[in-house]
């Protein structure tokens, strides 16, 4: 009986969570969004029930007490999506009895009831006013903390780094003269690891690495997490609503482009690989986008053929010698100002008639 209860307890979805966290965490490289969303779900009332009679209609019921509790309709998305890649791992890896495309059915109802939905596209930016009120509470906070956030913010909305990648930078990555450092493992959908990418710098994130003190491998050696909580404690005390350390890649990417930047360049500040992907970050100011000069117009410009010979339809010779105009022609030509030259020039001197008194 006991053996029983515990295959029964094994099918719990609370254990295919954890049992899935203890195998396969440190197979490979997990975000933190990942981490946080599977043991929120590890401890909520769903991890109760038994994953072999888990429909579609429990994970729908489960999305409209998540949004009834005022959560997100893309966080709660991700409900979705973990639990499915928990069920296909213990099918496929497994072999228990679980039916993962209960998961595709409940996000087809999910959408068409809206409950879930994509993240929007943010595009916020950072006031100037806004700006000097984190430069003048830094400025004052840095003097008895030990992470500089003033040069961590400026050279954040310098060089697009996010906190993670600013807290992971190494002073051995970095080349001086052509002022260029090396994100290792960059975010990416598919490569976790192993992707180290180059990145420009401009002159002005140059100067904040430079005047870092070298007491460490890593430029900036503190917590992304403790960098991303002193923004967020900051501007809670000053008052500024819905700004996260993220928008300042937001920031840097726009301000790249507003110094007239082509998106090629922008990619090698930014790393981002498509313009699918760049335009997310970019949210230029009209009143800050450069002014280009229009080209001369060349519509005005008249182009006159030379006039050649006529053919005689009779004799096929010509009807009159290379250059000469009937008397129409010459008529013509001093009407409009245009001498009877065999090119067709202008005539500055060509008389014209004169109206009748």
């Amino acid at each position: 009986m006991a053996e029983h209860s515990l295959v029964l307890d094994s099918y719990l979805v609370g254990k295919l969570i954890r049992w899935y966290i203890d195998t396969y965490r440190h197979v490979g490289k997990w975000g933190r969004t990942k981490q946080t969303t599977l043991e929120f779900l590890e401890r909520h009332p769903i991890s109760s029930r038994d994953a072999r009679y888990l429909t579609s209609s429990d994970l729908v019921q489960h999305i409209q007490e998540r949004r009834a509790a005022g959560t997100g309709p893309s966080t709660v998305s991700n409900d979705l999506t973990w639990i499915g890649v928990v069920l296909r791992a213990a099918k496929g890896a497994q072999g228990m009895k679980v039916n993962p495309l209960i998961v595709n059915e409940a996000r087809s109802t999910c959408h068409e009831l809206r409950l879930i939905a994509k993240p929007k596209r943010r595009n916020r930016r950072v006031s100037p006013l806004e700006e000097q009120k984190l430069d003048d509470h830094f400025s004052r906070r840095d003097e008895r903390s030990d992470i500089p956030m003033f040069d961590i913010w400026h050279f954040a909305i310098e060089s697009a780094r996010r906190e993670d990648e600013i807290c992971n930078l190494l002073w051995e990555d970095v080349d001086e003269v052509h002022r260029t450092g090396i994100v290792r493992d960059a975010k990416h959908p598919r490569m976790k690891e192993g992707n180290h990418r180059k990145f420009k710098m401009t002159p002005e994130a140059w100067a904040i690495v430079a005047r870092q003190p070298r007491t460490d491998e890593r430029i900036f050696p503190y917590n992304a997490k403790s960098v991303s909580a002193a923004f967020t404690r900051a501007c809670k005390i000053l008052g500024i609503k819905d700004l996260r350390f993220h928008d300042g890649r937001h920031e840097a990417t726009s301000r790249l482009f507003e110094r007239g930047y082509v998106i090629h360049e922008v990619a090698q500040f930014t790393l981002h690989e498509s313009w699918n992907e760049l335009k997310r970050y970019t949210n230029p100011r009209p009143e800050l986008v450069r002014d280009i000069p229009a080209r001369p117009s060349t519509t005005n410009v008249v182009q006159i053929r030379p006039v050649r010979a006529r053919k005689s339809p009779v004799s096929g010779q010509p009807s009159r010698a290379a250059g000469q105009l009937s008397r129409r022609d010459r008529r013509r030509s001093q009407a409009t100002g245009i001498s009877d030259h065999p090119n067709g020039t202008l005539d500055t001197e060509a008389t014209l008639p004169v109206p009748a008194a």
